[in-house]
């Protein structure tokens, strides 16, 4: 590792409570060296997909061997297992509930999980509610600190990996889709991505989607201000993935789009 090692902390514990205070101040009694970084801890409370679609999109921004901390944890104090995943140049840290799903699905070239079990690289006096504190972020800051993986326990093969809604081509020239992720904006981001929307339309630079969710059509703009009123519009946002937006409003008040809601594009 490198002399100032970089955790990231994705939690659904908000910031009314001392929960990440306290994770980040167990981090460094371990190692003072280690640069705390917070990616989100606005999760809905207990939404693993929520959780799994916030690191996908974030973790490639960091730095090799950056240590991704999520602690969305519903089934705490339960048998589900604490885990170590490493993956190319990252490694990452939670509950085996699913919540590293999309880590599992993306492309890499090297993938192995671990079942933490090594009880001497907790806490002492482990509780059944606070993993984040007695579990995922001591076993982050003994991993920051060089030691090996393997050190932690061992692999598994039978980690939870939740099915990821797919896009589906329901028709030669149609994409069936659905939301996936509503952003604080109330944008409402769809598991259609650019790539796929591009190669429906084989090539034709002049052919023109048509977008539509809950029998309304959202009209396609490069970007927000380019919409001239409150109607329901999309674009390719900055993950490479079909959203849709109502410039300085949120599609999701002011048109009911929710988690789950079906979205097709349609090219003539």
């Amino acid at each position: 590792m490198e002399h100032s090692p970089i955790i990231t902390l994705t939690s659904d514990f908000g910031y009314r409570d001392p929960f990440v205070g306290i994770m980040k101040g167990v981090i460094l009694s371990i190692n003072p060296f280690a640069n705390i970084i917070d990616i989100a801890h606005g999760i809905s409370h207990q939404n693993i997909m929520e959780a799994a679609f916030a690191i996908e999109t974030s973790f490639a921004s960091f730095p090799h061997k950056t240590i991704h901390v999520v602690v969305v944890d519903p089934g705490v104090g339960s048998v589900r297992r604490p885990i170590l995943v490493a993956m190319d140049y990252h490694y990452f840290i939670g509950p085996d509930n699913g919540v590293f799903s999309r880590i599992y699905n993306s492309r890499h070239e090297s993938l192995s999980v671990i079942h933490i079990t090594a009880g001497h690289y907790f806490l002492p006096g482990r509780s059944s509610t606070f993993h984040g504190r007695d579990v995922f972020a001591p076993v982050a800051a003994w991993l920051s600190k060089g030691i090996n993986v393997m050190n932690f326990g061992n692999p598994i093969t039978d980690y939870v990996n939740i099915r990821l809604p797919v896009p589906v081509m329901s028709k030669e020239n149609t994409i069936e889709g659905e939301v996936i992720y509503v952003d604080i904006f109330g944008n409402a981001i769809t598991n259609i991505q650019a790539q796929k929307m591009e190669e429906l339309s084989r090539g034709n630079q002049e052919a023109i989607p048509k977008i539509m969710v809950k029998g309304r059509e959202a009209p396609v703009k490069k970007y927000y201000s380019q919409a001239g009123d409150k109607s329901l519009y999309s674009l390719i946002n900055s993950f490479g993935y079909l959203e849709l937006f109502v410039r300085n409003s949120s599609a999701s008040s002011d048109f009911g789009i929710t988690v789950g809601d079906k979205v097709s594009v349609l090219f003539t």
